[in-house]
């Protein structure tokens, strides 16, 4: 092959490697931002990623188009190696007409999506767009409608995670909305159907676009986002910590590590942790913290519905999904925006083949004409539904209350929980004691002489008697009371049990959760 040939393909490389020029590399570093290409080589570990698809170009001739030229299409596409496993990629780039999306654009991504679901691999997409390219009309308006329909058929067969780099509005963001997980970059990064202009227009409102769709305002407001992340560096780092929980696909199981900690390790902290008065809270992210392994867990959700806590840890090396309430908010009871977050949880693990721990201290769901009328029944209803759908093993441990239709909403054992673990701690009853005292003894307390002290002998006596595990242990709904300090190795010793669980559901199209 002649030389003129080969620096031919060289040039045309690199111009394609420049992306959108020096100056717009430039603008995009002072906006605190990484270039796609800086995003990619981050992702991937050093010297796999294959780009693919790099001398596409667009077709339109609409306003002067054709003489518009697109390194790339304004995106980069790809597959490497995470940590020695194959991920696909794709990552818009800002620098070339504003990482608009039009129909070679949105076939590159898809060409990944379509990859990625043959082979069982997970997808990382990494947006930073203007949006639709308006030249390009319909056509670039059929490619969000083409990767909408691939993010859903691949949904709960590969793990799709998209990182908000930056701007992403109108129907861009219902890509992202679709797949598993959803990062955003704090300041540089916003979501939102709508603009502040718009909604100024329309409504009258005055908003800032940070406080519209930046991401504090949906990782702790709307739940659209999951996680948050300080800068790029920190945002790609936090995928690849994601990843390590992760299978590739649903028919595989995640990766086990070696455990470097102790599983038959005795942790006295914990027979103190539970406060003697039940009204009293405490932070269940200690007890999270004390059983798995080496203290480190990876928060699902951080900041939004924080009466609920959702994570990834290890146990004995192997990922497990942690659902558990946190009595330090709310006093730990479930509300709709709980139910969602755990709710979307338990199927995510369920769909990826991950074991599920479920730590409950739970007095009840929150009441008021606010849940009632934002549909709690309904909402509190996907809880049920997806711990009843979900058959990877499930072991739920009860630490504390445990009331009514909230401690089957924690997936008690008729809701399909293999194995049931209590502490002595654990109250298990229809409601508190005190209310239930109020109403099963309210003759008794009325006609006393001192209705006070009365009223405390029966609350006393109900504690007592059903205030308990020890009932719920007799019917066989607990499967053993045990000491707290060795609840660590009691776990490991589950889910090493349950590691051949098998369990199927009747042939169906889908269910109907109550969406």
């Amino acid at each position: 092959m002649s030389n003129h040939k080969l620096e031919d393909l060289r040039k045309r490389r690199q111009k394609i490697m420049m992306g959108g020029g020096e100056k717009r590399i430039q603008k995009q570093h002072e906006k605190g931002k990484l270039t796609a290409r800086e995003r990619i080589n981050l992702l991937f570990d050093e010297g796999t990623f294959v780009e693919l698809d790099a001398f596409v170009k667009h077709r339109c001739t609409n306003f002067g188009m054709e003489k518009v030229d697109a390194p790339g299409e304004g995106v980069v596409t790809g597959y490497g190696m995470v940590d020695g496993r194959l991920v696909y990629a794709f990552a818009q780039d800002f620098t070339v007409i504003g990482g608009s999306l039009g129909e070679m654009h949105a076939a590159k991504i898809c060409k990944v999506l379509d990859n990625a679901l043959k082979v069982g691999a997970p997808v990382v997409g990494l947006n930073d767009s203007g949006g639709a390219r308006i030249q390009e009309a319909v056509d670039a308006l059929s490619g969000y409608g083409k990767i909408f329909y691939r993010n859903t058929i691949a949904s709960g067969v590969i793990p799709q995670i998209s990182a908000i780099m930056g701007p992403c509005a109108g129907g861009a963001v219902y890509s992202p909305a679709i797949t598993d997980f959803v990062y955003m970059v704090d300041k540089t990064s916003q979501m939102f159907i709508t603009g502040p202009q718009v909604i100024k227009s329309v409504t009258g409102e005055d908003v800032t676009a940070e406080a519209l769709g930046g991401a504090m305002t949906h990782n702790s407001v709307s739940g659209v986002a999951h996680f948050v992340a300080a800068n790029d560096e920190d945002c790609i780092a936090q995928i690849r910590r994601l990843l390590s929980f992760l299978p590739s696909n649903n028919m595989e199981a995640p990766p086990k590590y070696e455990c470097t900690d102790d599983i038959n390790k005795i942790i006295p902290e914990l027979d103190e942790i539970i406060p003697e008065n039940p009204n009293k809270p405490y932070d269940m992210k200690e007890v999270i913290a004390l059983i798995v392994d080496n203290g480190d867990y990876y928060e699902y959700l951080k900041f939004y519905a924080q009466n609920i806590i959702t994570c990834f840890a290890r146990i004995n090396g192997q990922t497990v999904g942690i659902i558990a309430n946190q009595p330090k908010v709310l006093a730990g009871c479930l509300d709709i925006n709980a139910s969602d977050k755990a709710a979307r949880f338990i199927r995510t693990c369920d769909a990826f083949n991950i074991p599920l721990l479920n730590i409950v201290d739970v007095p009840g769901f929150l009441p008021g004409t606010t849940q009632e009328y934002g549909g709690i029944i309904r909402h509190g209803a996907k809880m049920l539904y997806a711990y009843s759908e979900a058959t990877v093993p499930k072991v739920t441990l009860i630490v504390r209350k445990a009331y009514g239709g909230s401690y089957i909403g924690m997936c008690n054992k008729e809701l399909g929980a293999d194995i049931v673990l209590a502490w002595p701690s654990a109250e298990i009853a229809v409601m508190g004691p005190q209310g239930a005292a109020n109403i099963i003894f309210r003759k008794d307390i009325k006609e006393a002489d001192d209705p006070v002290a009365m009223r405390q002998k029966k609350i006393e006596e109900y504690t007592a008697e059903f205030a308990t595990p020890y009932k719920a242990a007799e019917r066989g709904m607990v499967d053993d009371v045990i000491e707290p300090n060795s609840t660590r190795p009691r776990l490991v010793d589950a889910f090493n049990m349950l590691a051949s669980k098998r369990e199927t559901r009747p042939a169906k199209k889908h269910g109907n959760i109550p969406l």
